[in-house]
């Protein structure tokens, strides 16, 4: 076996650490216990699991000289650059709920995070994308206070 630089092995052994971080903090969690007798390290092992299975997948692949390029597909540029505006709307829309879900509430920090993530898309339809954005979060807000979990406020606190 031959190794060569231009293999991405940090990407198998990134994938690799990332589910031994999740496996190793999901395992200081509760596995059992809550809603349908399953606790909430339940869930983030079998998807810190998944994720060392899946990097020791793509470990073996790299080994055996898998290809990396681009694959043709239909209206794409194969050699095209990221768009950096396009990863700052992106990661705007992501960071978002970091600084607005206490004063705003859940269905307002939904709205605005589905606007900025369309705009990273290439939407230009900014009150529709709202508009859609702003149901989406009271649909969940409704359907998560259903099942009794809180995601905060429903808008903002009066006198704000």
């Amino acid at each position: 076996m031959t190794y060569s630089r231009k293999r991405p092995w940090w990407l198998g052994a990134a994938v690799v650490l990332i589910g031994a971080v999740w496996l190793y903090e999901g395992g200081s969690m509760p596995q059992i216990g809550g809603y349908a007798a399953l606790g909430p390290g339940f869930f983030v092992s079998v998807i810190g699991g998944a994720l060392i299975v899946l990097g020791l997948v793509l470990l073996f692949q790299i080994a055996r000289g898998e290809d990396f390029t681009p694959q043709e597909a239909e209206n794409v540029e194969a050699d095209a650059g990221a768009s950096r505006p396009a990863l700052l709307w992106a990661a705007a829309g992501a960071a978002l709920p970091l600084l607005t879900m206490q004063p705003l509430g859940f269905p307002l920090t939904a709205m605005g995070s589905f606007a900025l993530v369309t705009r990273a898309f290439g939407s230009r339809r900014l009150v529709f994308d709202c508009a859609i954005g702003l149901v989406l979060g009271l649909v969940c807000w409704f359907g998560f206070s259903k099942l009794g979990v809180g995601l905060g406020g429903l808008f903002p606190p009066a006198g704000w």
